[in-house]
């Protein structure tokens, strides 16, 4: 077993693999290099990320991308039309007013007037973009935020370097996006833990396990309002925000977890799950076979709700 990990995207991330003793300098290098290029091309906390510099294009200007960052703003696209707009790329501008993105942090909620100017902002169906010529148009309003998506493309770029190498056993997690392929020496699948969505983390750093799964040649995506958030007036502001309505998710989904093949749609899909919430977010996932679990707030406890797929992993 070999281990490698560091820093990236203001976050964290870790390679647990199965493979030679001289293999890890290299491994690493290409592990940063995968990281490097998503956080160049999708980051909107630097201004000179090519996803930042189409933000600030001139009204009216077509835009050539990067292949990658095209892909992943047409998965999200693609994901926004079917869900109802429940995930929405263009949220952007609505992340910034509240707070929860590079335009600096706050500390009580904006008026409803600067809300619902922000929402004439957004809107999926507003993008048009140009696949064949890999370019998108700057309408002058266009605010894309690719936060909800781009951790988990970075899964499965990580995971087709780590394969194109010849291994075949790993773990990697990115922000705490994981993908699992293969197992860990001796055979058995690599054990990854469901954290429980409390807001405070133990003093030594432990968390709580809400459950401990299993993951194998699968990626496992989780959107929850317990890491960043503000209380004001009595009531708690979370950062994932419904694009439908321009305000934080009031909805008592405290976390959902999603099982999917490939990073980049487990970590999209579960924070659209938690924007749709637990009723239409399990009748969503049932349509689509997608693996999902929802933690609810009740009272000062938790509830559980799940699709069937979700239930048979835990029965393993």
């Amino acid at each position: 077993m070999q281990s490698i990990d560091g820093e990236s995207m203001g976050s964290t991330w870790a390679v647990r693999y199965v493979g030679a003793d001289d293999s890890p300098e290299k491994i690493r290098d290409g592990v940063e290099a995968r990281l490097l290029l998503v956080d160049q091309q999708m980051s909107t906390w630097k201004a000179d990320s090519d996803l930042s510099r189409f933000n600030a294009a001139p009204a009216g200007s077509w835009n050539v991308l990067p292949p990658e960052l095209f892909k992943v703003i047409e998965s999200a696209l693609e994901l926004a039309e079917d869900t109802g707009g429940a995930y929405d790329p263009t949220v952007g501008p609505l992340v910034d007013l509240w707070g929860f993105g590079a335009a600096g942090s706050r500390r009580e909620p904006p008026d409803p007037a600067s809300i619902e100017a922000m929402r004439e902002r957004t809107g999926w169906q507003r993008v048009r973009f140009d696949a064949s010529q890999r370019r998108i148009l700057q309408s002058g309003a266009t605010h894309l935020d690719l936060s909800s998506i781009a951790p988990g493309y970075a899964l499965d770029l990580i995971g087709e370097y780590l394969e194109a190498q010849g291994i075949g056993d790993y773990l990697v997690e990115v922000g705490g996006e994981l993908r699992g392929r293969g197992s860990r020496p001796g055979g058995s699948a690599w054990h990854v833990a469901i954290q429980r969505p409390l807001d405070n983390d133990s003093a030594d750093g432990s968390i709580t396990p809400q459950h401990v799964i299993g993951l194998r040649d699968a990626a496992l995506g989780s959107s929850g309002d317990y890491r960043h958030f503000f209380e004001a007036g009595g009531r708690r502001y979370a950062h994932r925000i419904d694009p439908r309505s321009g305000w934080p998710l009031d909805n008592g989904v405290a976390s959902v977890t999603v099982m999917a093949p490939l990073g980049i749609d487990a970590d999209a899909l579960a924070t659209a799950l938690s924007v749709l919430g637990v009723d239409a977010g399990l009748e969503y996932a049932g349509r689509r076979g997608v693996a999902a679990l929802f933690i609810l707030r009740k009272g000062e406890g938790f509830e559980e709700r799940m699709t069937p797929t979700f239930a048979a992993l835990l029965a393993r």
